[in-house]
C-alpha cells in the first residue's frame, strides 16, 4: 500500500481519536473512550507503516497539520463551535504550509 495512503488511514484514525474525545467526557463514557484509543492506536500504526516510505519531517508535517485543520472544521460543523474569519485564516496558513512542506521535500 503506497505511503501517502497509508498516511491519509493514519489522519482519518487521528480525527476520529480526537473527535471521540470530547465525547467521552473525560474518559467517562465507556464507547467513545474506546473509540478514542482505538483511533489513536490505529492513528499511530498507520503512522509507522508510512514511516517506511515518507520521510519522517515530511510524514509528521501533512500527520499533525492536515490532522489539526480537520479537526477545527469537524468542531465548527458538527460540535457547532464558533469559526471566524482569524480562525479560518488559520485553517488555510495551516494547509499552505502543509502543501509547502510537501513540495518542498521532493527530490
Amino acid at each position: 500500500m503506497s505511503g501517502w495512503v497509508l498516511l491519509m488511514l493514519a489522519i482519518v484514525s487521528e480525527v476520529i481519536g480526537s473527535t471521540a474525545l470530547k465525547a467521552s467526557q473525560g474518559f467517562t463514557k465507556l464507547l467513545p473512550s474506546l473509540v478514542v484509543v482505538l483511533g489513536y492506536g490505529l492513528a499511530f500504526y498507520f503512522l509507522s507503516l508510512t514511516l517506511k516510505t515518507i520521510p519522517l519531517n515530511t510524514a509528521y508535517a501533512v500527520w499533525s497539520g492536515l490532522g489539526t485543520a480537520l479537526i477545527a472544521v469537524l468542531g465548527w460543523l458538527v460540535l457547532k463551535e464558533p469559526m471566524n474569519l482569524p480562525i479560518a485564516l488559520g485553517i488555510g496558513l495551516i494547509i499552505v504550509g502543509v502543501v509547502v512542506l510537501n513540495l518542498a521535500s521532493r527530490p
